[in-house]
C-alpha cells in the first residue's frame, strides 16, 4: 500500500467533514420544516358571523374567509365594534368549506374551531389560522 501525503489525508479528512455537515444540514433542515409546517401552535374557537369565504390565488388556490367578531365596548349601551378575523381553509376539507358558504349566505352567528400553525405557506393559504370545524349556533 502505497503512503498517503499529507495533502491527500487533509483532503479525505475534509471531505468526510463536509459530508457529514451536510447531512446534519439536511436532517435539521428537515425537521424544522416538518414542524413549520405540521406542528400546530394555538387551537381555539372564534364566534362571529362569516363575512366572506371565497377561493383565492392564481398559481396556487386556497380558501380564505374573515369572521366579524362583533365585540362589545365596556360601556353599558354603547354600539359594536368592527374586529374581525381573517382564517383559511385548507383544500382538502370540503364539509368545512361548504358549512362556511352556507354560513356566510345565511348571516347566521357560528363557532369556528381552527388551528393556528407556526409558518405560512403560499399553497397552504394567506393566513396562520386554518378552520377545522363550524358549529353552528341555535
Amino acid at each position: 500500500m502505497e503512503n498517503e501525503s499529507f495533502g491527500q489525508k487533509i483532503k479525505r479528512k475534509t471531505t468526510r467533514l463536509l459530508k457529514k455537515i451536510l447531512a446534519v444540514s439536511l436532517i435539521l433542515g428537515i425537521i424544522i420544516f416538518s414542524v413549520l409546517y405540521w406542528a400546530t401552535f394555538e387551537t381555539g374557537l372564534m364566534a362571529g358571523k362569516v363575512l366572506r369565504i371565497s377561493e383565492k390565488g392564481v398559481l396556487f388556490k386556497t380558501y380564505e374567509g374573515k369572521l366579524n367578531l362583533e365585540t362589545f365596548g365596556a360601556l353599558k349601551g354603547t354600539n359594536p365594534i368592527a374586529e374581525s378575523f381573517d382564517f383559511s381553509v385548507e383544500s382538502n376539507e370540503k364539509e368545512v368549506i361548504k358549512a362556511l358558504q352556507e354560513v356566510a349566505l345565511s348571516g347566521e352567528r357560528v363557532n369556528l374551531h381552527f388551528k393556528k400553525r407556526y409558518a405560512q405557506f403560499p399553497w397552504r393559504g394567506e393566513t396562520k389560522y386554518f378552520i377545522t370545524q363550524v358549529e353552528r349556533v341555535k
